[in-house]
């Protein structure tokens, strides 16, 4: 897969509404909290709900990727649908990384209870994505939730 494919598909999973530039959270719960909240706004699904599915799944391990990169997620019997969050942190938090680094880039994806194959293989093409120090460096130095989503999707920023 080239990387204008696997852009068009971040496409699929985030839209402009789910990206935001400087989230100001001191702590991995609070980040948590936060991004669960603005995922419910665009689900519908009780943030609470969205919040204890995030937090139980980083009990079975971090989600913390390694080079300030975390990659929550979860699946939702409620969800028909992938959704995805990207957020950068106003400053890194202690989020128990594989590298013990701190985080400042998160991409939250939220899948249907029911999507096994469809939902690693979305997990698969955010890793790939966030791994490229390229890419997290253009994402650190982006200045506003638009051009981080031209970034993501490869698309133009606006």
């Amino acid at each position: 897969m080239d990387a204008e494919q696997a852009k068009l598909e971040i496409a699929e999973l985030v839209t402009p509404r789910g990206v935001i530039a400087q989230l100001r959270a001191p702590t991995k719960r609070q980040v948590l909290q936060e991004l669960a909240r603005r995922a419910g706004t665009m689900t519908g699904i009780a943030d609470r709900r969205i919040y204890d599915a995030l937090a139980e799944r980083e009990r079975l391990g971090t989600t913390g990727i390694g080079n300030g990169v975390a990659i929550p997620h979860c699946r939702l019997a409620e969800l028909t649908r992938l959704c995805g969050l990207f957020a950068r942190l106003e400053r890194p938090i202690p989020f128990e990384a594989i590298d013990d680094e701190p985080v400042d880039l998160l991409f939250v994806l939220l899948a249907p209870a029911d999507a096994g194959a469809e939902h690693l293989k979305a997990l698969a093409l955010v890793s790939r994505l966030l791994r490229d120090r390229a890419t997290c460096e253009k994402l650190r130095g982006a200045n506003s939730a638009d051009a981080l989503y031209a970034l993501l999707t490869g698309g133009p920023a606006g």
